[in-house]
């Protein structure tokens, strides 16, 4: 054999080590952010939502598209229906200023949704919610719009994992 085809005893070591590690993690339900693998059930799934255009139905349908599902815009030829039932968020007053001026604001973005394959409701609704507290400066008024929406977004992409976290679990019924 030629000694450009074996590897050094350290290579090798660090070789198996990589592999041992890779193999452990895929046992332990370990997965690529964004990468949740979907039943069968979930594979052609139909998004019925009141607006497409929310941040959450968007990081939605991106997690199911990295996922490997493609969801569709015919309902007929869905392999399963996600209801979005609720979908927004509320923004309330935290705390103010000795001055009363508003210092502090906390939003809840919250999502209810179900999951019907055929006329089987397979998940009964289910509500997320996320919350998250955000100081705020009329001095600074046009940065900290950009920082809530920038937190919404954030807040939408948590959301819709927690959703793929549990399409994840759904079984058809027999």
């Amino acid at each position: 054999m030629s000694a450009g085809l074996l590897l050094p005893a350290a290579r090798r070591t660090g070789l198996l080590a990589l592999l041992a590690a890779a193999g452990l993690a895929s046992g332990c339900g370990f997965h690529l952010q964004g990468r949740m693998p979907l039943p069968a059930a979930m594979k052609t799934p139909y998004l019925q939502v009141v607006d497409r255009q929310s941040e959450f139905v968007q990081s939605l349908r991106r997690a199911m598209l990295m996922s490997g599902a493609r969801p569709t815009d015919d309902q007929n030829k869905a392999s399963a229906v996600v209801h979005i039932l609720k979908d927004g968020e509320l923004r309330q007053v935290l705390s103010t200023s000795a001055a009363n001026q508003i210092t502090e604001y906390v939003i809840t973005y919250t999502v209810r949704f179900s999951v019907t394959i055929g006329d089987a409701e397979v998940l009964a609704p289910e509500e997320v919610s996320n919350t998250q507290p955000y100081s705020y400066s009329e001095s600074l008024q046009l940065a900290k719009q950009q920082e809530e929406i920038a937190l919404r977004q954030g807040m939408a992409h948590d959301l819709a994992e927690i959703v793929m976290r549990r399409l994840s679990r759904v079984q058809a019924t027999k």
